[in-house]
Formats: structure tokens, C-alpha cells, sequence
């Protein structure tokens, strides 16, 4: 299967060099410079995941985003020159699965994609079941229950919570969540993980102060509290 690739972007030389990159590798590539050119290519052909600029001549990026937050899950990587941390997450907040600085090296750009492609192949698992304490999980069909209750994850919130019960009452580390979570390229970026947890306990009604499920070890990593040991 060939995956189309919407890069959005209002520099000609980028496009150039983008999509020259995205053939090579077999990607479908597809272009537009302004907003209103990507929602236009967008509903005529569904990328499978969009590349964004921020700096657009008839608005910022970052309403595109929104707008298609409304209605799709596409995956989105960011292009931007604003170096900000509260700007990067304030993006990933917004629904942005990854951003990228400006400037930036094509092959941790076609890096960064193939992962986020990658999040949307079926993993072939198999139907188990796995009950830890409290939690419950069907790996096949990504669902969560905590205490007999169903609860709705996103897949990397599900991910997160597949790792620790994995790994029960045993601290799982940062740098390994991220890697197997956003990629080997994301290793430092410890706030992709300090946002996911944050909204997870919201889900869980596992206040940060209290941590009754999950546990941060503070620079070091997370782990699932067991008020009984048996898991499988």
C-alpha cells in the first residue's frame, strides 16, 4: 500500500526537496500552500498523514489543525521556526502527534513520518486479555477498563498503560516509553510524556498528588501501583 503524504507548506524549495524525499522512499506525495489549498486537497484526497507549516499566507497553521481535529484523526507533524516549549506543547495539546524545528535534516523528517505511519498499521496481536489488579486490558481490540468500568484511551494513552502493566509495580523508564511509544528519535522529549500522563490521570481520577495508579519517578520514569500482585 502506497501512504499519501499532504505537505503544507508555503516554501516552493521545501516542496522540492520533500517530495523528492517521500518518492524515494514510496510515498504518495501531495501539496498545498495555504490553508485554504489544504483543506481543499485534503477532502478530495485523505492523506494518510499531513505535513504542516505553521506560517501560512492566509493564516496560521495551527487553525488548520484545529478545523481538522474536528472531524479526523489523520496523523499531523508540525514544521515550525518558533522554538518555544510552551509552543510545542500548547501544538501537541491542540491535537499535533509530532512537530519538527526549522531548519531540519530531510532524513529525521522522513524518519519522523514513517513512524507516525507506522502508528497506523494494525499491530497483529492476538485476542488475550490481560487483568492486573484494578485494570484490565484487551490488547487486540485497544480497550481499558479500571475497576469493571470501560474507558476510552487514545492509542498512545494505551500504549502507556500496556507498558506498565507489562512491566507490573516494576519502574518503566522514560527513555524506553518514549522509543516504543513515539520513536527512537524522541528519547529527550520527556514532555510528550509529562502531557500524556497529565490527561490520562484526569481520565483515571488519579490525581498527581495522590497517585493511587500510576506512579512518577521523577527523572527517572513511571510505574503501576498494585495493591495486588496478580497479573495475566
Amino acid at each position: 500500500m502506497s501512504y499519501k503524504i499532504l505537505v503544507v507548506d508555503d516554501e516552493p524549495q521545501i516542496h522540492t526537496f520533500i517530495r523528492i524525499s517521500l518518492a524515494a522512499e514510496g510515498f504518495d506525495y501531495l501539496g498545498a500552500d495555504s490553508i485554504q489549498s489544504a483543506t481543499a486537497c485534503f477532502q478530495a484526497h485523505i492523506p494518510h498523514v499531513v505535513v504542516l507549516d505553521l506560517g501560512l499566507p492566509d493564516g496560521d497553521g495551527a487553525a488548520f489543525l484545529a478545523s481538522l481535529r474536528q472531524s479526523h484523526k489523520t496523523p499531523v507533524l508540525i514544521l515550525t521556526a518558533r522554538d518555544q516549549e510552551e509552543e510545542k506543547i500548547r501544538l501537541l495539546e491542540a491535537g499535533a502527534n509530532d512537530y519538527l524545528s526549522k531548519p531540519f535534516g530531510i532524513k529525521e523528517l522522513i524518519a519522523r513520518i514513517k513512524v507516525l505511519v507506522r502508528d497506523l498499521v494494525d499491530d497483529q496481536v492476538t485476542n488475550d486479555e490481560i487483568l492486573c489488579g484494578r485494570l484490565k486490558i484487551v490488547k487486540s481490540t485497544h480497550q481499558f477498563w479500571l475497576d469493571s468500568h470501560e474507558i476510552p484511551l487514545t492509542k498512545k494513552e494505551f500504549a502507556f498503560v500496556e507498558q506498565l502493566i507489562l512491566h507490573p509495580g516494576k519502574l518503566v523508564k522514560q527513555s524506553y516509553l518514549l522509543d516504543v511509544i513515539w520513536g527512537k528519535s524522541h528519547r529527550d522529549d520527556t514532555h510528550y510524556l509529562r502531557i500524556l500522563v497529565s490527561q490520562l490521570r484526569k481520565k483515571l481520577n488519579d490525581s498527581a498528588d495522590e497517585q493511587q495508579l500510576i506512579k512518577t519517578e521523577s527523572g527517572l520514569g513511571y510505574r503501576l501501583v498494585l495493591e495486588e500482585s496478580n497479573c495475566g
